[in-house]
Formats: structure tokens, sequence, C-alpha cells
């Protein structure tokens, strides 16, 4: 099937056998060695990771708060957006950096325009639930290109499916410093 010689394939699969990838016994074939069986139990535990485990706390402001309240709990937070929710503490939209930088340059007014004027709203913000796994959650990140995704659970409001309650956050920094622990943990 890959139009490969025998004595090509033996070459590799010596090659491997000697790193221990695999090994082969006589008459019962190639199966995973002792350097590929860790690292499939290390997959299979990334796999199975869920957001959860790893999500951190929500940097949360009101639909009311000024731009400028919000621009300083940006800074003061360290963070890349924040989650806005409206008055009975319900996911309402974010709002990025580049949200608020785009509305204060040459605006002298923008201090007291309120930040939901900005925000991305919650119809088009990506979230993610505390039971998503982490790796669909990275997916999530690296296809829209954004830094974090709220994690939210259903509100317990008449309309459930429309409302959701902010429980966290997990960023691209959560998602590398869980890979840098796993990798120090060899």
């Amino acid at each position: 099937m890959l139009n490969l010689s025998k004595a090509t394939i033996r070459t590799d699969l010596s090659k491997l056998g000697i790193l221990n990838y695999i090994d082969a016994k006589p008459k019962v074939g190639y199966f995973v060695g002792k350097w590929g069986t860790p690292n499939r139990e290390e997959k299979f535990r990334l796999l199975q990771m869920k957001v959860g485990d790893l999500h951190g706390v929500p940097v949360i402001v009101r639909e009311t708060t000024t731009i400028q309240e919000a621009v300083v709990a940006l800074f003061l937070e360290n963070v890349s957006n924040l989650i806005v929710t409206d008055e009975d503490g319900d996911l309402a939209g974010v709002a990025s950096r580049k949200d608020l930088l785009k509305v204060t340059l040459g605006n002298p007014n923008a201090a007291t325009i309120p930040v939901s004027l900005v925000m991305t709203r919650q119809a088009n913000v990506v979230t993610v639930s505390p039971e998503d796994t982490v790796l669909e959650a990275a997916r999530k990140i690296i296809a829209r290109q954004i830094d974090s995704l709220p994690v939210v659970v259903p509100s317990d409001s008449e309309k459930p499916g429309e409302h959701w309650k902010v429980v966290g956050r997990i960023t691209k920094t959560n998602i590398i410093k869980m890979l840098l622990d796993m990798v120090a943990e060899d």
C-alpha cells in the first residue's frame, strides 16, 4: 500500500526498536515499546482532562460599568478581556482590550460610556462548560484566535439555555501551564 520495499520498512522498524518505541517478537509481530506506553497514557490523560479541573477565576464587570472603570480593572487584573454580566449575574458579553482601545482613542467622553455599548454580545461569545475537555477548549481558542473563554453553567432563570452563570475562565496561559506541569512530572 505504501509502495515501500521490505528492506526500507525493516530499517525503519529496527530503528524504532532500538529506540524502544516498539518491540518485536517472532511470530507475534510489533507492539508498543517501553517509550511508547507512557506517552499514550499521558496523551489519554490530556484528552480526558476537563475544563472544570483547570479554569481560573473570572474577572467580571457589570454592564453598567464605565469604560474608564473597565480599563482600570483590565490593567489591575492583568487580563486580556473582561467578562460582562447583567444585573442578575448572567453572562451579557465580553469586553476585550481591543474593544476598549477602539472607543477610548480620540474620544473625550469615553470615560462615561457604559461597557455594554462596546462589548461583544453574549450571542457572539464562545463559551465552554466545566464538563468540556481542555482539548475542546484549546480548539475553540485557536479557531477563534482569542486569548480566553468564559466557563459557564446554565442559569437558574426561567429561560434555561439562554442565560448562563459565569463560573470561571480558561486561558491560553492555563493550558500551556498545564502542559508544562505534565512535562515537568517526567
